[in-house]
């Protein structure tokens, strides 16, 4: 008989973690421990929410953490934003599979992982569009999907608007979010 240590969790290691008030996200089999989000982030999270749901309508949803986007057996994230594009992906566990738009608003103990880790796992997951609200720099990144890796689309500063080549009814105005 072969016994060893379980190295690489799953779905269920991850629903099994007892409720303690932190979040948790399963990377490549791996739990991380995210810290609570600051009031400022809450605030631009709120501010990108009102912007989406505005422009993404029913069948659309547009949702916000805590949600479980449950991208493999082995990659279950909370994104600050997502949207889904086909409702049959919303179930009562989270979200299943890749959906079209995850928004991640960076924090300073989050923004490499966020850039790097995050976002390959994105890539391999197949989701469409990847979009980062820095704080500190006061810009918004939008990438798409392209050959397997994110391509920079759109980008815009605090004075700009965004206007995204595959959603051009879509425009996020720098005042509106960062005033």
């Amino acid at each position: 008989m072969q016994t060893g240590l379980k190295t690489k969790l799953d779905y269920a290691d991850y629903c099994a973690i007892p409720p303690d008030g932190k979040r948790y996200e399963l990377v490549a089999g791996e739990v991380h421990v995210t810290p609570a989000p600051s009031p400022s982030h809450q605030r631009l999270v709120q501010r990108f929410l009102r912007i989406l749901e505005d422009h993404f309508r029913s069948p659309m949803e547009v949702l916000v953490s805590p949600v479980d986007v449950i991208l493999t057996p082995h990659d279950v994230v909370q994104p600050d934003l997502v949207v889904v594009a086909d409702p049959a992906q919303v179930s009562d566990r989270g979200i299943e599979g890749a959906p079209l738009i995850v928004v991640e608003v960076l924090s300073p103990a989050t923004a490499q992982y966020d850039r790097t880790t995050k976002a390959q796992r994105y890539a391999t997951s197949g989701v469409p569009h990847y979009w980062l609200v820095d704080p500190a720099s006061r810009q918004v990144e939008c990438y798409r999907l392209a050959g397997g890796t994110y391509q920079s689309v759109a980008t815009g500063s605090a004075e700009a608007t965004v206007s995204h080549p595959d959603f051009p009814d879509l425009h996020l105005s720098g005042p509106t979010i960062w005033r």
